[in-house]
């Protein structure tokens, strides 16, 4: 079995971080939802007045999280976005 058949398609993850703004979050939010994504994670957490978000989307093409990590980038008050890829082993067939 090779080892794509052992795993399934890759999750995009990204990590934002910003100011601690309340409007932060549900822009972030909504340039998944303009493209129909719904994410499988979405995490925020504040601490003093920086604000960190986790979002993770599965079967999501490299081109289109290319394109959402560098408009996340453009908003107003997101400081960096790092993108990064996980796969998760599918179960063992018997």
């Amino acid at each position: 079995m090779s080892s794509s058949d052992r795993s399934s398609p890759p999750v995009w993850c990204f990590s934002v971080f910003a100011a601690r703004e309340v409007s932060v979050a549900p822009r972030v939010l909504g340039e998944f939802a303009k493209r129909g994504l719904v994410p499988d994670r979405f995490e925020s957490v504040a601490a003093g007045d920086e604000l960190a978000i986790d979002v993770q989307v599965a079967e999501m093409a490299a081109e289109v999280a290319a394109h959402v990590a560098e408009v996340l980038r453009g908003l107003l008050h997101v400081e960096r976005v790092l993108t990064a890829t996980k796969t998760l082993a599918r179960e063992a067939r018997a």
